[in-house]
C-alpha cells in the first residue's frame, strides 16, 4: 500500500509540529485495517470523521493484549513479545509484523540519549527476563550488546562477583558502561557491594517480580546511589505492548522520542483526557495513555494501567499502578 509506505516515512520524521497530523493519519489507518480496534471505536461511537484532535482518539485498554491478537493489516508475525506474569496468569502478547520497526525505534532513541553504542559497554542484569522467552527488553539489550562490540558486554545472571569485577575493570579503564537492570536484581547487587562508579550508568528497568518487598522509586534510587556511588539512577520506561521507550536521566522524569507521546486520562472518566490548565505550569495527574506511532501494525493508542504526572514540556513521571477497580472500559466489548 502506497499510503502505508508514506505513513512509515512520516512516523520516523515526526516532529513536535507534525505529531498531531501524523497521529490522526495513523488513527484513520488503524481504524481501517484493524478490525478489533475499529469495533472498539464504533462501540464508543468514535469514527474518524468526527476525530480532529489526539485527545478525542479512543485509547485501547491495555488488557486487550492479553485476550486478543491486536493486528493492523493481515500478517503472519515475524515474532511476538510476551509480558511477564505470575504462574497461571494470562500474559500480554504483542505480535510484530516487521522487527526492523522495533529495532529502528529503540536504536534511534538510545542513540539520541546516550550516543553511539559502539563507544559503550552494555551489561544486562535481567535474570527474570532471561528465564523466559519472548521478552522485548531482552531483545533490545541483546541487540545493543551485539552492536557495542565490547568483549565485556553481555548478560550477567546471578554472577554478581563477575559483574563486580567487570564494572571495576571498566572503571579503571574509564570505559563508559550502561548497566540495564531489573529493580530487585539491582538492589540485591547494590546491597552486596559498596562501589564508587563514576563511568557507569545504572539503568533501572523496573520490577520487583515478587522477589522483594515493593519500595518507592525514590527509596530504590536512594539505595542504589548510596551503595554504588552514582549521582543519579537512570530509568527506562517501556512495555511489551509498546515498540518505543522513554528514558529518564534523573529523578524519574521521562522524555519521549518524537514519535511517542504520553497523555493522562481522568481517573473518574477513562474516556476523557485531562488537559493542562492554562494557569498551571507544572503538571496534570491521572491514568497514563500512550501514543506510540511505532506501533503501526498493532495499536498506537494505548490506555495503560499506570498512574502518572505529565508536565507542561511533555515530560512525565510514573507514580504508581492503578488498582483493578479503577480500570474501566474493558467491559464494553467482550468478543
Amino acid at each position: 500500500m502506497d499510503n502505508e509506505e508514506q505513513l512509515i516515512e512520516k512516523i520516523w520524521n515526526t516532529t513536535a509540529d507534525t505529531f498531531v497530523d501524523t497521529a490522526l493519519e495513523l488513527f484513520r489507518f488503524q481504524y481501517q485495517y484493524n478490525s478489533f480496534y475499529r469495533n472498539y471505536c464504533n462501540l464508543l461511537k468514535k469514527i474518524p470523521e468526527n476525530i480532529h484532535s489526539i485527545s478525542a482518539i479512543p485509547f485501547l485498554p491495555i488488557q486487550f493484549f492479553k485476550r486478543k491478537q491486536i493486528k493492523t493489516t493481515p500478517f503472519t508475525e515475524a515474532l511476538y513479545f510476551e509480558s511477564s506474569g505470575t504462574t497461571g496468569a494470562v500474559n500480554s502478547r504483542h505480535f510484530v509484523k516487521d522487527i526492523t520497526v522495533y529495532e529502528k525505534s529503540f536504536m534511534a532513541t538510545f542513540a539520541a540519549n546516550y550516543g553511539n553504542v559502539k563507544n559503550i559497554c552494555i551489561i544486562g542484569l535481567l535474570p527474570s527476563y532471561l528465564e523466559r522467552q519472548h521478552s522485548s527488553l531482552v531483545y533490545m539489550v541483546n541487540t545493543l550488546i551485539n552492536l557495542s562490540g565490547n568483549n565485556n558486554s553481555g548478560f550477567y545472571l546471578y554472577d554478581y562477583e563477575k559483574l563486580k569485577t567487570i564494572l571495576l575493570q571498566n572503571e579503571a579503564e574509564k570505559k563508559q558502561t550502561i548497566l540495564f537492570g531489573v529493580t530487585y536484581a539491582l538492589l540485591d547487587f547494590a546491597e552486596a557491594n559498596n562501589m564508587n562508579l563514576k563511568n557507569t550508568i545504572i539503568m533501572e528497568t523496573g520490577g520487583m517480580k515478587g522477589r522483594r518487598k515493593e519500595l518507592s522509586r525514590t527509596k530504590v534510587h536512594e539505595i542504589i546511589m548510596n551503595r554504588l556511588g552514582v549521582a543519579f539512577v537512570h530509568s527506562e520506561y517501556g512495555m511489551t505492548e509498546l515498540l518505543s521507550q522513554a528514558y529518564s536521566v534523573k529523578e524519574g522524569v521521562f522524555s519521549c522520542p518524537p514519535w511517542m507521546k504520553v497523555l493522562v486520562r481522568k481517573e473518574d472518566d477513562p474516556f476523557e483526557i485531562a488537559e493542562m490548565p492554562h494557569h498551571q505550569k507544572t503538571f496534570v495527574a491521572g491514568a497514563v495513555n500512550v501514543i506510540d506511532l511505532a506501533n503501526l501494525y498493532s495499536c498506537a493508542f494505548i490506555a495503560t494501567d499506570d498512574a502518572g504526572k505529565i508536565y507542561s514540556d511533555g515530560s512525565f513521571e510514573i507514580t504508581g499502578r492503578l488498582d483493578n477497580s479503577d480500570i474501566r472500559g474493558c467491559g464494553l466489548m467482550i468478543l
